[in-house]
């Protein structure tokens, strides 16, 4: 339980890397801004279409319109928002994780060389390097919802399918993130996704703890957009930290 509360909290304690590297923030701002616009104008032009056809469908935009008229209106609504962010981070996650891949493996590169001290010698250049980080994502996103799929499937098991499927697609979504936010230092050494899994998989309560914070943060709305920069420089940290024995100075 330690090493997963460690993990866990490891994503706040690394907040004051972006001050002592300043460079991370310049590069943060235009896949945070990308991301920003993105997030805003799927959840605004979906929920607003929710809000027109829920008044219409409910009667609740009628001038004499009823308490229930308005209660259920407003229960639509409620759950809808709650649909609406699931929505978001998988955008931010899929489209996002896809645009703002090349920006988050410089930010990435610049926690390794300073945390490590160690110069790489990774310079596949700029093609290259952009395909490499977009061909992970995709690697990482289908896995993703092979897995969210199966467990979608075992939802329908009558009584208990429904409880089981929100852990697993909860316990499978920590899992992921841990091995989201470590993947850039590992496409760097051109690791293959089964040594991917592997070396996320070698650590598991410190990867699940990491994770949980990861997942909490991408799902906070609008939030998300903000502190995704963080998840990647707390992911390499954390990644040198408990891989390789790099310990942050």
């Amino acid at each position: 339980m330690k090493s997963f509360l460690e993990g866990f909290v490891y994503p706040f304690k690394s907040i004051g890397l972006f001050f002592k590297y300043p460079k991370t923030i310049i590069h943060s701002i235009i896949p945070v801004t990308i991301n920003m616009v993105l997030y805003l104008s799927t959840f605004f032009i979906i929920y607003s279409m929710i809000m027109e056809q829920s008044a219409k469908f409910t009667g609740a935009d009628a001038s004499n319109a009823g308490f229930w008229s308005e209660f259920i209106n407003v229960i639509i609504l409620i759950v809808s928002f709650i649909l609406v962010l699931v929505i978001c981070y998988f955008v931010l996650l899929i489209i996002g994780g896809i645009i703002s891949a090349p920006f988050n493996e410089n930010i990435s590169l610049i926690i390794e060389e300073n945390l490590t001290g160690l110069k790489t010698n990774y310079n596949p250049g700029f093609w290259k390097d952009t395909w490499l980080n977009i061909l992970s994502e995709i690697k990482k996103i289908s896995f993703y919802f092979i897995f969210i799929f199966v467990f979608f499937l075992i939802g329908f098991i009558p009584l208990i399918g429904g409880i089981i499927s929100v852990v697993l697609s909860s316990l499978f979504s920590f899992y992921f993130n841990a091995l989201d936010f470590y993947d850039y230092p590992m496409t760097r050494r051109y690791y293959t996704f089964r040594q991917k899994i592997r070396i996320t998989t070698s650590k598991p309560l410190y990867s699940m703890g990491f994770g949980c914070a990861a997942f909490l943060i991408m799902f906070l709305p609008f939030v998300n957009v903000l502190l995704k920069p963080l998840c990647v420089i707390s992911g390499t940290a954390f990644y040198f930290e408990k891989q390789y024995g790099f310990y942050t100075k």
